[in-house]
């Protein structure tokens, strides 16, 4: 990538891009209680396995003209709504247009924390759900039933456009 001169930059604080209508997150700040990341994740450091909050994890966040931001996670292991809630402070901007991506909440020791997560979304209010992947059927279709006007089904090679009429 560099011999094509693009330049890298390692940055564990919000990185903003295109103006300050793009930004990486940072280390996602965590605020919401029953968002308690993932407990069995291990690295090992210094030759000696210790437990990993995922520090590193982060997401992009796109922000739209008259329309709010649209908030991109990977698997979301600082939790869907920390991430949303953070996306929200380094942007300054309260209004989420769309929320899309894993929310890692696959798997019994997330089953408890469903209901909080899907309230604390309808709270903020997304126009657009499009929870993905890590987030697990289970939690995939108590989306759909309960944000059934902003709940968008993810499949492979869907293109998602959000502009004049999106």
């Amino acid at each position: 990538m560099k011999k094509a001169g693009a330049i890298l930059t390692k940055s564990e604080k919000a990185f903003p891009m295109a103006n300050g209508f793009i930004h990486t997150t940072g280390e996602i700040e965590r605020k919401i209680p029953f968002e308690k990341g993932f407990p069995w994740a291990e690295a090992k450091i210094n030759g000696k396995w210790v437990t990993d909050p995922f520090l590193d994890d982060q997401g992009l966040v796109i922000k739209l003209k008259d329309k709010g931001l649209v908030v991109i996670s990977g698997c979301a292991h600082a939790g869907i709504i920390n991430t949303v809630e953070h996306a929200k402070k380094i942007t300054g901007t309260d209004r989420v247009h769309a929320v899309m991506g894993g929310f890692h909440l696959t798997g019994q020791i997330f089953d408890p924390i469903i209901q909080p997560t899907i309230a604390e979304m309808k709270r903020i209010g997304p126009d657009y759900v499009v929870p993905m992947h890590c987030t697990g059927w289970k939690a995939i279709n108590q989306f759909a039933e309960e944000m059934p006007e902003q709940f968008l089904l993810n499949t492979v090679g869907t293109t998602y456009i959000f502009g004049e009429n999106g």
